[in-house]
């Protein structure tokens, strides 16, 4: 059976990156420009801001990842692309050079959802096994996701307003912590202690999540400590936080293992990052004996690799775009 080299496109948010995966487990090459020290300028990405820089990096980086992978677009066996969802400026970017690629090239375009993505990005570590139980954690996602199979989604939860790394950044924000600050406040928390009385978002039966009543709380907290004349601890606050966030995520998930008798956990999303989470994870599937796969740090945020190992699995299902594939900022995973 011949090799199958994807070549993966991910512009959906403000990192333009291409890879170049080999059967879906072996990453050749990858090229990852960030523009994330533009951003911290505003507090945040800008949309208009990510998509012209998109528009600038995009050939450069195509032809770098090329270049380190030492390969022609004669040896690449399709094409893969994030399409959605995202910022739809970003995304059309990144649609827009695949399709072009594909035709110019003859190349079959494999559309990738970008969760399925950050999902198949476990693979780039081990070999998926199945069923398993995938926990999404990211700025736009806090999401269980039970498979039975390659590509078979079934989300058993979900987030209902807030996304866990929004509500990240907006406890940074709120108690001036620099961006991008999510990693920040994981960083911060283990220099303090646990000793505000924050609420437990969302503590029921469901498999769902809501992380908004939290960061409320912390914002009326440190309203009213500032209003009484009291310096908020950042460390407290940010272990405060951080407690809460990993106590529901590690519940929720770790019953849903149980309730579908899976003994296969996957974390993916730029927050798998997170040490609280990761760590907690990683004592508590031990405990069950439960096969905890977590991707490198390299995996966790966007990049091209993990959409080249999803197209894939995509690939060999048969899935294809036409070129005029269309970006889309809110999809369904499928």
């Amino acid at each position: 059976m011949n090799d199958v080299y994807i070549l993966g496109i991910e512009s959906s948010c403000d990192e333009t990156s291409v890879s170049i995966v080999k059967n879906g487990c072996e990453e050749i090459a990858t090229v990852v420009l960030s523009q994330i020290d533009t951003h911290a300028n505003y507090g945040g990405v800008v949309p208009e801001i990510a998509s012209r820089m998109h528009v600038e990096n995009i050939t450069i980086v195509v032809e770098e990842c090329l270049s380190r992978a030492q390969m022609t677009m004669d040896e690449i066996t399709a094409i893969a692309v994030t399409y959605g969802p995202g910022l739809i400026g970003s995304l059309l970017i990144g649609v827009v050079a695949a399709s072009t690629l594909a035709y110019i090239f003859h190349k079959p375009l494999v559309p990738v959802h970008h969760i399925a993505g950050h999902i198949y990005a476990n693979n780039l570590e081990k070999k998926m096994e199945f069923p398993l139980i995938a926990l999404v954690v990211s700025g736009g996602h806090t999401d269980l996701i039970y498979m039975k199979d390659n590509y078979c989604f079934s989300k058993i939860g979900g987030t209902l307003d807030d996304a866990v790394g929004e509500a990240y950044d907006k406890v940074a924000r709120v108690a001036s912590i620099p961006y991008p600050g999510g990693p920040l406040v994981d960083k911060l928390s283990y220099e303090g202690v646990d000793a505000y009385p924050l609420p437990l978002p969302l503590d029921d039966d469901s498999y769902n999540f809501s992380f908004s009543g939290l960061k409320s709380a912390v914002i009326n907290l440190v309203h009213n400590e500032e209003q009484r004349g009291n310096t908020v601890n950042k460390a407290d606050l940010a272990c405060s936080f951080q407690s809460r966030v990993v106590e529901i995520l590690t519940k929720k998930t770790m019953r849903a293992l149980k309730e579908y008798d899976v003994k296969n956990l996957i974390v993916a999303g730029g927050v798998a990052a997170n040490s609280g989470i990761r760590n907690r994870l990683k004592e508590l599937c031990q405990e069950q004996s439960v096969n905890l796969t977590v991707p490198s740090l390299k995996y966790c945020t966007d990049n091209a690799a993990m959409i080249a190992t999803a197209g894939y699995f995509a690939y060999n299902l048969g899935r294809r775009a036409g070129y005029d594939l269309k970006a889309l900022a809110t999809t369904k995973l499928n």
